[in-house]
């Protein structure tokens, strides 16, 4: 089975790479665009017999800076356990 999981900037963290993306964007000519936040996706390939509290465990432990960063779990393919 696959999760997904989704990192985010906690609202109110400054995201210095989102600012710069927003700036990049304006000089292109998409004047449009407010605001940018960028993350990151990491897809797992989990073991029969994988859970949720063991994808949560490890976004807690080393994939996600819990302090500064918000973290989503999608399962792909298949339940978890």
């Amino acid at each position: 089975m696959k999760a997904r999981v989704h990192v985010m900037l906690k609202n109110g963290v400054l995201d210095p790479q989102g600012e710069a993306v927003r700036h990049a964007l304006g000089a292109m000519g998409f004047d449009g665009v407010n605001g940018v936040r960028q993350g990151k996706v990491i897809e797992l390939d989990l073991a029969d017999g994988s859970t949720e509290a063991d994808v949560t465990s490890m976004c807690d432990k080393l994939l996600a800076n819990t302090v500064i960063e918000s973290y989503t779990v999608e399962t792909l393919g298949g339940e978890m356990a």
